[in-house]
């Protein structure tokens, strides 16, 4: 009997030892699907979760790098582990993609997976080796396998993933199947002998500068496009010159301000000083004195651009009839810009031949204030005008969405006479410094000033 007794108590003290192994977690997941199986990884790797879309493409990365993204003004790369593991992907631009943020030793990445389920927390005794058998995934990527609550998952190796081994590096770069090093996802074209941290320098500048162009609309409205592309790449290496890391991005639009700084044309909001007047007097074309020049002056705010610019055009065709439409969406300035007064020291010498001495102080005299019509219009809406010798239209466009400069620069190439010109800001550039539009012969010109 004693015997029987013996036996009974090793059984209950190995069920014991069996249920504390059992209850004991040591060991922490965050589990996640992809393609319909569960995955899990250490939860020691994973910074946050997050969702996200959108994000800036780099170039010649590879096919399953997504692009980067700004994480609280960190630039990470974003790599999608279905098309890593080569899983079916259903992709929509637009839609939040489910991320898992992970730091590998002092690095940070975004993995997007398709559904991010709980963190579970397991006993390690109970891990698995690794079998080909539990995954469509390449062995050497998963760590083990655990059963938990009925559910098998398979733990991510992501040290091995987001790392490469010193075998791997010294495999020719661009194989994806080979290296899974983080230089290989970003230039896989590139050469073994190419300097990494010069190759880090290039990626870091394009990531920002796409950043900075992303968030200059949300800021000021200012659209990066085609039309001040050399001004944007001219400016973001002044701006990095004097800054590193976080202090590259924009964070509010007192610094999108600040970036803007010098895009503005010469004299914008006031009378243009004699040297700039010369330098417009000289672009203008040629025409029959006897006939009238029709001018669209756009954003002429409150007015000091376009007086500027009704002084210039007179004296350079006397006999000419100038009839210029100024048009602001601001309907306080354009109500007041009619009514001007100066003092006569305020005025630059090529305007005072066309003012006179008023109560108030110094006007322009009526042949001058005859010749413009200052009107409210909001320039994304049509307007109704009769063929334009000269569109004058500084620093504008580049607030407009790109579509939208798209839509009135070919809008422009329809108002316009033969020679007709086009006077962009000193920082918008289009291809050649002239566009050729379709049926107009000779070329329409755009002219930066």
């Amino acid at each position: 009997m004693a015997a029987v007794v013996k036996d009974l108590a090793q059984v209950n003290a190995e069920l014991q030892e069996q249920k504390e192994r059992v209850d004991t977690v040591d060991f922490k997941m965050v589990t996640f699907s992809l393609a319909g199986k569960g995955y899990g990884v250490d939860i020691m790797n994973v910074k946050e979760i997050a969702k996200a879309s959108k994000f800036t493409y780099v170039p010649n990365a590879a096919s399953f790098v997504r692009g980067v993204y700004n994480l609280r003004g960190d630039i990470i790369p974003v790599i999608d582990l279905r098309m890593f593991f080569h899983m079916p992907v259903e992709k929509n631009k637009d839609a939040l993609e489910n991320m898992l943020i992970l730091r590998i030793d002092d690095k940070v990445y975004g993995t997007i997976v398709d559904n991010i389920d709980k963190v579970l927390g397991i006993n390690s005794e109970y891990i698995q080796p690794p079998h080909p058998i539990f995954g469509d995934i390449n062995i050497k990527f998963i760590s083990g396998v655990v059963e938990k609550q009925g559910s098998l998952y398979i733990i991510l190796d992501v040290l091995r993933i987001f790392t490469q081994s010193e075998e791997d590096k010294k495999k020719p770069r661009g194989s994806v199947a080979e290296s899974t090093g983080t230089g290989a996802y970003f230039t896989p074209s590139a050469p073994a002998d190419q300097d990494a941290a010069s190759e880090r320098k290039v990626l870091v500048a394009d990531t920002a500068i796409g950043f900075i162009k992303e968030s200059l609309p949300a800021l000021l409205k200012f659209s990066p496009s085609r039309l001040n592309e050399e001004w944007m790449h001219r400016r973001f290496a002044e701006w990095s010159s004097t800054r590193t890391g976080d202090d590259l991005q924009l964070k509010n639009t007192q610094e999108a301000e600040e970036f803007l700084s010098d895009f503005s044309s010469p004299d914008t909001g006031r009378f243009w000083k004699e040297h700039y007047a010369e330098l417009v007097k000289g672009i203008l074309p040629e025409h029959n004195s006897s006939n009238t020049i029709n001018v669209w002056n756009i954003g002429c705010g409150r007015g000091y651009e376009t007086f500027s610019f009704a002084c210039i055009l007179k004296s350079r065709y006397p006999s000419a009839r100038i009839k210029i439409w100024a048009n602001d969406n601001d309907i306080m300035a354009v109500s007041q810009a009619p009514n001007m007064s100066f003092e006569f020291e305020e005025l630059p010498d090529y305007c005072r031949p066309f003012v006179s001495r008023g109560r108030s102080g110094y006007g322009f005299t009526q042949e001058i204030k005859d010749s413009i019509v200052f009107e409210y219009h909001d320039i994304l809406h049509d307007n109704s005008l009769p063929e334009l010798d000269i569109i004058l239209v500084r620093d504008v466009l580049s607030f407009l969405p790109e579509p939208e400069q798209d839509k009135m620069i070919q809008g422009f190439s329809e108002m316009l006479k033969p020679r007709g010109l086009v006077i962009l800001g000193k920082n918008e550039v289009m291809t050649g410094g002239s566009w050729l539009f379709a049926g107009k012969d000779p070329v329409s010109a755009f002219t930066s000033v």
